[in-house]
């Protein structure tokens, strides 16, 4: 079984070292590596084409945002099943590939997800929240909650099948894909107990304006995929949230 990691970066030359050092380090052989670029300028590029051939396929060139890059890199990617993980996060050991291709072969599965831990963003051994995806049910889909996507992985005959990430959605479009996937058309997944990726904290404003822009998506994409919900329902995660700051 072939497992295709994608990165997508834009001038992350802080991090983007930590995401590959911990892709290349999985003892897992059978990975292709795919690293897509938004035309980095602040010496992203180098970091990256320094790793020569140990990178499968390596794209730079300008981009629609951050999903219509994983958009090319699921297009580009030629594995059985793919995993995203974003220049600022890294895998918490070697061996989360390993088991993540062990248990598609023993549960028969389309998709699997998984915990991770945020982590301060200049100390990546200070863990800061944990995010529990053991939460998880369908029905939580209408409070705007989600398995952790970093730690998602999933047949590429399902994006070939059911498609890629939406354009027009800029902040919540995987939300929108985790929707479409496991609500509308009902993809089997299996959740992996396990912390497999540390993310770190703050890579995303945490402003009244994005929060807003964020949860507008998320009530877009329910309501588009047949939920039923409301923006003070979405709202009401936030609570659960600090709790995740407080409990750990």
């Amino acid at each position: 079984m072939k497992i295709t990691i994608i990165t997508v970066v834009w001038n992350n030359k802080k991090t983007i070292r930590d995401a590959i050092d911990s892709v290349l380090a999985q003892t897992y052989r059978d990975i292709e590596y795919i690293i897509i670029d938004g035309a980095s300028t602040d010496g992203t590029i180098e970091i990256i084409k320094s790793y020569g051939d140990r990178i499968s396929n390596f794209v730079s060139e300008p981009d629609n945002g951050i999903y219509d890059a994983m958009n090319k890199g699921i297009k580009l990617s030629s594995g059985d099943v793919i995993g995203l993980l974003n220049s600022d996060d890294l895998y918490i050991n070697e061996n989360v590939i390993e088991k993540i291709s062990m248990m598609f072969k023993s549960q028969r599965v389309d998709s699997i997800f998984a915990d991770l831990v945020y982590v301060k963003r200049n100390d990546k051994e200070k863990i800061v929240r944990y995010f529990d995806s053991s939460k998880f049910k369908l029905s939580m889909f209408a409070y705007g909650f989600m398995p952790a996507h970093p730690t998602f992985f999933v047949k590429k005959s399902i994006y070939e099948k059911y498609g890629l990430f939406r354009t027009d959605l800029k902040i919540a479009s995987d939300f929108d894909l985790f929707v479409r996937f496991l609500f509308v058309h009902k993809i089997s997944y299996y959740y992996n107990k396990e912390v497999i990726v540390k993310m770190r904290y703050g890579g995303v404003s945490t402003s009244f304006r994005s929060l807003w822009s964020n949860n507008t998506e998320i009530l877009k994409a329910c309501r588009s995929n047949g939920i039923e919900t409301n923006i003070i329902k979405i709202f009401l995660r936030y609570f659960s949230k600090l709790l995740e700051l407080v409990t750990r």
